[in-house]
Protein backbone atom coordinates (compact mmCIF):
# COMPACT_ATOMS: atom_id res chain seq x y z
CA UNK A 1 0.00 0.00 0.00
CA UNK A 2 1.47 3.55 -0.86
CA UNK A 3 2.05 6.41 1.39
CA UNK A 4 -1.11 8.17 -0.04
CA UNK A 5 -3.44 5.07 0.60
CA UNK A 6 -2.06 4.69 4.37
CA UNK A 7 -2.49 8.15 4.83
CA UNK A 8 -5.96 8.25 3.89
CA UNK A 9 -6.40 5.03 5.61
CA UNK A 10 -5.33 6.83 9.14
CA UNK A 11 -7.55 9.64 8.29
CA UNK A 12 -10.72 7.53 7.80
CA UNK A 13 -10.01 5.63 10.70
CA UNK A 14 -9.38 8.66 13.19
CA UNK A 15 -12.38 10.35 11.90
CA UNK A 16 -14.07 7.09 12.60
CA UNK A 17 -13.02 7.15 16.18
CA UNK A 18 -13.83 10.80 16.66
CA UNK A 19 -17.41 10.25 15.77
CA UNK A 20 -18.92 8.46 18.52
CA UNK A 21 -17.66 6.92 22.56
CA UNK A 22 -14.84 4.08 22.17
CA UNK A 23 -14.00 1.71 24.71
CA UNK A 24 -9.99 1.15 24.75
CA UNK A 25 -9.94 -2.52 26.08
CA UNK A 26 -7.00 -4.78 26.90
CA UNK A 27 -7.70 -8.75 27.96
CA UNK A 28 -4.89 -11.39 30.22
CA UNK A 29 -5.09 -14.77 29.20
CA UNK A 30 -4.24 -17.62 30.17
CA UNK A 31 -2.07 -18.51 26.70
CA UNK A 32 -1.93 -17.32 23.29
CA UNK A 33 -4.16 -19.80 21.59
CA UNK A 34 -7.96 -19.43 21.23
CA UNK A 35 -8.50 -22.22 19.18
CA UNK A 36 -6.47 -24.16 22.14
CA UNK A 37 -9.05 -23.28 24.61
CA UNK A 38 -7.19 -20.66 26.33
CA UNK A 39 -9.39 -18.43 28.65
CA UNK A 40 -9.90 -14.77 29.25
CA UNK A 41 -8.45 -14.11 33.37
CA UNK A 42 -8.80 -10.18 33.49
CA UNK A 43 -10.14 -7.68 31.38
CA UNK A 44 -9.96 -4.56 31.63
CA UNK A 45 -11.59 -0.88 29.45
CA UNK A 46 -12.04 2.47 29.66
CA UNK A 47 -14.64 4.40 28.04
CA UNK A 48 -12.99 7.79 25.80
CA UNK A 49 -15.84 10.60 25.26
CA UNK A 50 -14.78 14.14 23.63
CA UNK A 51 -11.26 13.18 24.13
CA UNK A 52 -11.46 12.72 27.61
CA UNK A 53 -10.99 9.02 29.91
CA UNK A 54 -14.13 8.28 31.33
CA UNK A 55 -15.65 4.99 32.86
CA UNK A 56 -13.76 2.55 33.50
CA UNK A 57 -14.25 -1.52 33.75
CA UNK A 58 -11.89 -3.98 35.20
CA UNK A 59 -12.08 -7.43 36.20
CA UNK A 60 -10.03 -10.93 36.90
CA UNK A 61 -11.80 -13.59 36.18
CA UNK A 62 -12.07 -17.04 37.70
CA UNK A 63 -11.53 -20.08 35.55
CA UNK A 64 -10.13 -23.48 35.75
CA UNK A 65 -8.22 -23.16 32.60
CA UNK A 66 -4.51 -23.73 33.88
CA UNK A 67 -2.32 -20.16 33.13
CA UNK A 68 0.49 -20.93 31.08
CA UNK A 69 3.87 -20.86 32.14
CA UNK A 70 4.67 -18.39 29.55
CA UNK A 71 1.82 -16.06 30.09
CA UNK A 72 2.17 -16.15 33.84
CA UNK A 73 5.62 -14.65 33.59
CA UNK A 74 3.80 -11.84 31.54
CA UNK A 75 1.35 -10.94 33.19
CA UNK A 76 2.32 -12.41 36.91
CA UNK A 77 -1.65 -13.41 37.16
CA UNK A 78 -1.71 -16.34 39.82
CA UNK A 79 -4.46 -19.06 40.11
CA UNK A 80 -4.61 -17.82 43.70
CA UNK A 81 -5.25 -14.39 42.59
CA UNK A 82 -8.34 -15.84 40.50
CA UNK A 83 -9.88 -17.64 43.47
CA UNK A 84 -13.01 -16.49 44.55
CA UNK A 85 -13.45 -13.86 41.53
CA UNK A 86 -16.36 -13.79 39.45
CA UNK A 87 -17.26 -16.29 36.59
CA UNK A 88 -17.15 -15.45 32.77
CA UNK A 89 -20.17 -15.29 32.49
CA UNK A 90 -20.88 -12.73 35.43
CA UNK A 91 -17.88 -10.80 33.91
CA UNK A 92 -18.85 -11.35 30.23
CA UNK A 93 -22.40 -10.30 30.70
CA UNK A 94 -21.64 -7.21 32.66
CA UNK A 95 -18.80 -5.96 29.94
CA UNK A 96 -21.40 -6.95 27.26
CA UNK A 97 -23.61 -3.69 29.24
CA UNK A 98 -20.48 -1.97 29.39
CA UNK A 99 -19.11 -1.31 25.69
CA UNK A 100 -22.73 -1.80 24.14
CA UNK A 101 -22.41 -0.77 20.38
CA UNK A 102 -19.51 1.79 21.03
CA UNK A 103 -16.49 0.74 19.09
CA UNK A 104 -13.81 -1.20 20.23
CA UNK A 105 -10.06 -0.04 20.45
CA UNK A 106 -7.05 -2.17 21.28
CA UNK A 107 -3.00 -2.20 21.01
CA UNK A 108 -3.19 -5.11 18.81
CA UNK A 109 -7.07 -5.51 19.18
CA UNK A 110 -7.32 -8.75 17.01
CA UNK A 111 -5.51 -10.89 19.63
CA UNK A 112 -8.43 -9.18 22.24
CA UNK A 113 -11.20 -9.43 20.15
CA UNK A 114 -10.50 -13.62 19.02
CA UNK A 115 -10.64 -13.81 22.85
CA UNK A 116 -13.83 -11.82 23.55
CA UNK A 117 -15.31 -13.64 20.71
CA UNK A 118 -15.08 -16.82 22.58
CA UNK A 119 -15.82 -16.02 25.65
CA UNK A 120 -19.40 -14.08 24.45
CA UNK A 121 -19.73 -17.33 22.32
CA UNK A 122 -19.98 -19.62 25.42
CA UNK A 123 -22.48 -17.26 26.53
CA UNK A 124 -24.43 -17.93 23.22
CA UNK A 125 -23.74 -14.34 22.22
CA UNK A 126 -22.21 -12.60 19.32
CA UNK A 127 -19.58 -9.85 19.56
CA UNK A 128 -20.70 -7.20 17.08
CA UNK A 129 -18.57 -4.46 17.59
CA UNK A 130 -16.52 -2.53 15.56
CA UNK A 131 -12.96 -2.32 16.39
CA UNK A 132 -10.03 -0.53 15.34
CA UNK A 133 -6.18 -1.00 16.91
CA UNK A 134 -3.62 1.42 17.85
CA UNK A 135 -0.35 -0.77 16.91
CA UNK A 136 -1.97 -1.06 13.32
CA UNK A 137 -2.21 3.15 13.54
CA UNK A 138 1.01 3.60 15.27
CA UNK A 139 2.90 1.19 12.36
CA UNK A 140 1.26 4.17 9.85
CA UNK A 141 2.59 7.27 12.27
CA UNK A 142 5.51 6.23 13.09
CA UNK A 143 6.96 3.87 10.72
CA UNK A 144 10.81 4.89 11.99
CA UNK A 145 9.99 2.82 15.20
CA UNK A 146 11.68 -0.01 15.61
CA UNK A 147 9.08 -1.57 17.88
CA UNK A 148 5.42 -0.50 18.11
CA UNK A 149 4.91 -2.58 21.37
CA UNK A 150 2.59 -0.46 23.41
CA UNK A 151 5.71 0.57 26.51
CA UNK A 152 7.96 1.71 23.72
CA UNK A 153 5.07 3.52 21.88
CA UNK A 154 4.12 5.03 25.29
CA UNK A 155 7.63 6.21 26.28
CA UNK A 156 8.12 7.53 22.77
CA UNK A 157 5.10 9.75 22.92
CA UNK A 158 5.24 10.78 26.11
CA UNK A 159 8.57 10.12 27.68
CA UNK A 160 8.45 8.78 30.89
CA UNK A 161 5.63 6.22 31.66
CA UNK A 162 3.59 6.70 34.70
CA UNK A 163 3.65 4.19 37.48
CA UNK A 164 1.53 1.50 36.06
CA UNK A 165 1.64 -2.19 35.95
CA UNK A 166 2.56 -3.48 32.60
CA UNK A 167 0.66 -6.30 31.11
CA UNK A 168 -1.96 -6.12 33.32
CA UNK A 169 -5.54 -4.87 31.34
CA UNK A 170 -6.68 -1.64 32.84
CA UNK A 171 -3.28 0.26 32.93
CA UNK A 172 -2.63 -1.35 29.10
CA UNK A 173 -6.24 -0.54 28.12
CA UNK A 174 -5.38 3.61 30.06
CA UNK A 175 -2.07 3.62 27.83
CA UNK A 176 -3.46 2.47 24.83
CA UNK A 177 -6.28 5.01 25.37
CA UNK A 178 -3.64 7.50 25.58
CA UNK A 179 -1.62 6.67 22.80
CA UNK A 180 -4.39 6.90 20.55
CA UNK A 181 -5.59 10.13 22.17
CA UNK A 182 -2.03 11.41 20.93
CA UNK A 183 -2.41 10.03 17.31
CA UNK A 184 -5.24 11.74 16.84
CA UNK A 185 -3.85 14.98 18.03
CA UNK A 186 -0.93 14.63 16.11
CA UNK A 187 -2.51 13.85 13.00
CA UNK A 188 -5.32 16.39 12.57
CA UNK A 189 -8.40 15.05 14.58
CA UNK A 190 -9.52 14.90 18.25
CA UNK A 191 -11.35 12.15 19.24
Amino acid sequence: MGTGRNAALLAHQISLLSSRPIVVLDVETTGISVAKGERVIEIGAVRVVEGKLGERFSSLVATSRPISPGALAIHKITPAMLAGQPTPEEVFRDFASFIGGDILVGHNVGFDMRFLAAEFARLGQRLTNSSYCTLKLSRLCYPQLRSHKLEILGRYLFGALPEVRHHRALDDAELAARVMLRIAEEHGALC
